[in-house]
């Protein structure tokens, strides 16, 4: 054998290899570059064979009978630009006149058959230009986050979604978040997930898990507040209450409405408080609401309707606040009682992992993305973590978080549990033992923490 030969066989044997055992490395070094050649080369049969062309305009079609030559072809989209990344391509296309967005974003299975591609996405840049992602590979099936994302304050990476790109939960953008899964389904990991991101903020955790805390409390060096039970879950949430009409006050003092004033210094919420007197921002856990609305007697159906009643009020004032809810729980009905659809309404960002039932996926999807419902009930049980999340946009995308195990999100917890702000209005729930420093500014200053 010459040495081209064994070269040649070294190549094949390597890309084989890396596109069984390490997919997102055999892109980079080969994928990429046949998948570009591949879409430059069919590119225009592709768009014609998906209706994705325009016929050539009339002053073309009068300047070739004038000048005696063939009739133009018909014209697909312009590229752009085309640029691989780690996990498949980005192609970006200027639509032709007559042509719409959603006339691309209908054809992307069959661009995918067409391109030999493993998934194709689109949306919308500008008015007439069209971003379509496409993937070269299974990226949920084993995730791997990128070594690099773009966190921000209260924009934590949680998960990948389907297309290559990582989803973010980004609370100053979605407030308040509805999070659904059956046992086993994935949704504590996302919850973990979430916690470990937060946990090297400066942001208040407070977590409601009436599970007598299994999934909550492990993590309690980085909480400011855990609750275990209904009861004192109630005390919490009123003790929020009280909090959110104090940062009100603060609001309100400190608006700076003179006339001298511009326009983009008024403070209508913490955000735009200068940073040595903004409160520091919160983060609510309920681990499972359902627990929170069932009773079972008078005085616990009042106790549930308090509940429900300062959920509700969290969800609808406390953005400004910056409290912000995550909502979690197996099952999500209007059976739980009046209020519940109330909640759900402010509850902007949803996620489903796989569920038991059709309607808690329609509690989840059906006000906002109805085809997401049907996308939710078909995940399968032997792969969890995948979920469907989507917005009061309409748009819905499948994602999965990287497993992170309860070792891991201890450690995270424990690493920055320096962090945990000490609010006086919540000490009496603060779950670590231990003295709590006099805070001078309790709404801004975090404490340290001492085990």
């Amino acid at each position: 054998m010459t040495g081209f030969t064994v070269a040649l066989v070294l190549v094949v044997a390597t890309a084989v290899i890396l596109r069984w055992r390490r997919p997102a490395w055999y892109w980079l070094a080969f994928g990429a570059a046949l998948a570009a050649v591949r879409v430059l080369v069919r590119y225009v049969s592709v768009m014609d064979a998906c209706g994705l062309t325009v016929p050539p305009s009339r002053w073309r079609l009068a300047l070739a009978r004038m000048t005696n030559r063939p009739v133009p072809e018909s014209r697909a989209p312009r590229i752009l630009r085309i640029h691989p990344t780690r996990t498949g391509l980005v192609l970006r296309l200027k639509l032709r006149p007559g042509q719409d967005a959603f006339d691309v974003s209908a054809a992307t299975d069959r661009l995918r058959h067409s391109f030999g591609m493993y998934g194709v996405t689109s949306r919308e840049l500008r008015s007439g230009v069209v971003e379509v992602r496409m993937t070269g590979y299974d990226v949920l099936k084993r995730v791997q986050m990128p070594a690099r994302t773009d966190p921000a304050p209260m924009r934590v990476p949680v998960a990948l979604r389907e297309d290559g790109a990582v989803h973010y939960r980004d609370y100053r953008a979605v407030p308040h978040g509805l999070t659904l899964g059956a046992t086993e389904s994935g949704k504590s990991v996302y919850q973990r997930n979430l916690v470990a991101g937060l946990a090297p903020m400066d942001v208040a955790l407070v977590g409601i898990d009436c599970k007598q805390g299994v999934e909550l409390f492990p993590l309690a060096r980085r909480f400011s507040a855990l609750a275990d039970n209904p009861d004192t879950a109630l005390e919490l949430l009123d003790a929020l209450v009280t909090h959110m009409e104090d940062v009100y006050q603060l609001i309100r003092a400190e608006q700076r409405i003179t006339v001298n004033v511009p326009d983009a210094e008024i403070a209508a919420d913490i955000w735009d408080l200068p940073d040595h007197l903004r409160p520091v921002p919160v983060v609510v856990l309920v681990d499972e609401v359902a627990e929170l609305a069932l009773f079972a007697s008078k005085e616990e159906e009042k106790r549930r309707d308090r509940i429900i009643t300062a959920l509700v009020r969290l969800a609808q004032l406390g953005r400004a606040a910056g409290i912000y809810l995550e909502i979690c729980g197996q099952r999500f009905g209007s059976e739980l009682g009046k209020g519940i659809t109330m909640l759900r309404a402010q509850l902007t960002g949803r996620t489903a992992h796989r569920v038991n039932d059709e309607s808690s996926a329609n509690m989840a999807f059906g006000d906002i993305a109805p085809d997401a419902v049907l996308a939710a009930i078909q995940i399968p049980t032997e792969t969890p973590g995948i979920a469907v999340t989507g917005d009061s946009s309409g748009g819905w995308a499948r994602i999965r978080a990287p497993h992170t195990s309860l070792r891991t999100a201890v450690n995270i917890c424990n690493r920055h549990a320096d962090r945990t702000p000490d609010l006086p209005v919540l000490a009496a729930f603060r779950p670590v033992a231990g003295a709590l420093a006099p805070a001078s500014e309790p709404l801004a200053k975090p404490a340290s923490v001492t085990a």
